[in-house]
């Protein structure tokens, strides 16, 4: 097909884009916008600066034509600097197609839509939020509402209650997030195919390795050392389980063999979930009325948290916090 059909049907399929539809270049994972449509190019603004960027029609063709070259599928590492948009934009074309793991642009005889459009167009949703079920949007939500309502610049001011309150919750979001984030890693190790950063809104990751070493057997290691010239008492260490069962047969103490350090810290007791769903509800009452009418609701909901807070107050006395050895 000659490039001029083709370059045609480009630019149709970039003029029906959405007004506000937002673009990501294939690898380091840009956003950015097409301000103007010409005859033998393309404008283009990054959301990160407010320079314009022209993409110029016999790039594409030049683009087109490594993808054909290819055998049909182009490896976008091989993107001169600056080139990504190229590739981005030439995936509104219904015959190439990106494909976010394999990093590749290619062509295809069956018409396929871009995953870097249709997957980060900017829409006004005008409809209602919905609450994700994860245990971690939860807790930060409460961790929030206390946040708001007690001034943690200040932590030596604040009643005992309060900072009990505080630490469990911030115990929990850690918890719950950091299972998340083993989650999110899993799918991203998926994607990434090649170590460069890969940018988003807030932040950037990048692929990477590292290598865990676990001992060869003993007798391996003591015999490849001592070929070496190593001394086998050079490398040779006390095992502390060893040591703690010959305590158990012995008149020593553990003050014989260690050096002890007492130290103390808190630790999260219990959690009343009950308390913390009771409180959850009240707080997505009112998310969920801000644009109404909720004077009621809001009388509920102050009656509520009092109620809370009768029901969780203690002694100011009373701590939480055990006694380590070394061991």
């Amino acid at each position: 097909m000659p490039f001029r059909v083709t370059w045609s049907n480009l630019l149709d399929n970039v003029e029906e884009l959405p007004a506000d539809a937002t673009l990501l270049t294939p690898v380091s994972q840009k956003p950015f916008q097409i301000t103007d449509v010409q005859q033998h190019r393309m404008l283009i603004e990054y959301q990160t600066g407010s320079e314009t960027v022209p993409l110029q029609r016999e790039q594409f063709e030049t683009l087109f034509q490594r993808v054909d070259d290819a055998a049909g599928a182009f490896d976008l590492d091989r993107l001169p600097p600056g080139a990504e948009p190229y590739a981005t934009v030439a995936s509104l074309h219904p015959r190439f197609t990106i494909d976010d793991r394999d990093g590749t642009l290619s062509e295809s005889e069956t018409p396929t839509a871009s995953p870097l459009v249709d997957a980060h167009t900017v829409e006004h949703n005008d409809t209602s939020r919905e609450e994700p079920d994860i245990s971690v949007y939860a807790d930060s939500l409460l961790l929030i509402d206390a946040l708001e309502q007690h001034d943690v610049t200040s932590l030596t001011d604040l009643e005992m209650p309060t900072l009990v309150n505080l630490y469990t919750l911030l115990s929990d979001v850690q918890r719950n997030a950091n299972d998340l984030r083993q989650d999110v890693r899993g799918v991203l190790l998926d994607r990434l195919h090649h170590d460069q950063p890969v940018s988003g809104q807030y932040g950037s990751v990048q692929r990477t390795a590292r290598k865990n070493r676990t001992l060869k057997h003993d007798e391996t290691v003591l015999e490849r050392l001592e070929a070496q010239g190593i001394a086998p008492e050079r490398v040779m260490s006390i095992d502390a389980s060893k040591v703690d069962d010959a305590l158990e047969v012995t008149a020593l103490s553990e003050s014989d063999v260690y050096d002890i350090e007492e130290s103390e810290y808190v630790r999260k007791a219990d959690v009343d979930e009950e308390m913390k769903q009771t409180r959850l509800q009240g707080l997505k009452d009112q998310l969920a009325g801000a644009d109404e009418d909720t004077t009621e609701l809001q009388a509920e909901i102050e009656e509520l948290e009092q109620r809370i807070t009768e029901l969780t107050s203690f002694d100011s006395g009373t701590s939480y916090h055990t006694r380590s050895t070394g061991g």
